[in-house]
């Protein structure tokens, strides 16, 4: 691609500008540029600044900003970034806790290291905190990602939840009601208590959405103290006993299963 002819600096217009800073998953926008060819890492931040990049329509100002290519648009001076073909790969992993999902290695260790020696550059399908484990999926599939992770698509997610403190019938009604974190009004939870041993309580979450840590504010607003939360399912994708740090590849009717058309 032949990068000449910038248009001028205030071309885009800035009320058209994206946020300064995406956080989330991916690489950097400058390293993304660079990857493809089009300019070492310092010249493509300056084209970033500069406004000569867009995502998804929109101008990015900031060289670390993160994408995940194939899942994201990026045009240079309004031309497709070329990104090579990769295979598409997404896998299951039961994740330990104690890491963080995300691909950025700044952060503390991440799951990304369980499978930086595969070929593919996998990321993170959602996720789980850092003190969370269980299913979790990783991929390089833009189209997957984007359908496991939007909550228009109503993918079930199963969690078995360790909670100490009163896990009462007035407690389960409180987890079961509409219920607004962060001033979002959450959709209906499935919730059943599986067994109860001294002060403590083994719950199953079923839900169709994945607010930030919204089992741990839920139960809060319960007045439950979560110890361990574990998620073992995705619709009908089950964790089995793989053993925690362990992965396998999805077979080809899982992942059609996850692409299955469905909108709630």
């Amino acid at each position: 691609m032949t990068l000449q002819n910038m248009p001028n600096d205030t071309a885009s217009g800035g009320r058209h500008a994206a946020p300064a800073e995406q956080r989330g998953d991916g690489d950097r926008l400058q390293n993304v540029l660079s990857q493809a060819g089009i300019a070492s890492r310092r010249h493509a931040a300056d084209m970033i600044r500069a406004g000569h990049v867009c995502v998804n329509g929109k101008v990015v100002r900031e060289p670390g900003y993160r994408v995940t290519p194939g899942a994201a648009r990026i045009t240079v001076n309004g031309a497709d970034l070329p990104v090579a073909a990769a295979p598409r790969r997404t896998i299951m992993m039961n994740k330990p806790a104690g890491l963080l999902c995300s691909a950025d290695a700044a952060q503390g260790r991440t799951v990304c290291e369980l499978v930086a020696h595969l070929p593919e550059r996998l990321v993170p399908v959602g996720r789980l905190d850092k003190h969370s484990s269980g299913l979790l999926l990783l991929s390089n599939d833009g189209d997957l990602i984007a359908r496991v992770t939007h909550p228009r698509h109503g993918h079930r997610k199963f969690y078995d939840v360790e909670v100490a403190g009163r896990c009462d019938e007035a407690a389960l009604a409180k987890l079961r009601a509409p219920m607004t974190i962060d001033g979002y009004a959450l959709r209906p939870v499935e919730v059943r208590v599986l067994r109860h041993r001294g002060g403590r309580a083994w719950i199953r979450f079923v839900l169709r959405e994945g607010r930030n840590r919204q089992i741990r504010q839920m139960c809060g607003q319960a007045g439950l103290n979560v110890l361990a939360l574990n998620r073992i399912g995705i619709d009908n994708l089950r964790l089995g006993k793989l053993p925690p740090g362990a992965w396998r590849d999805l077979r080809a009717d899982e992942v059609a299963a996850l692409m299955c058309k469905r909108e709630v």
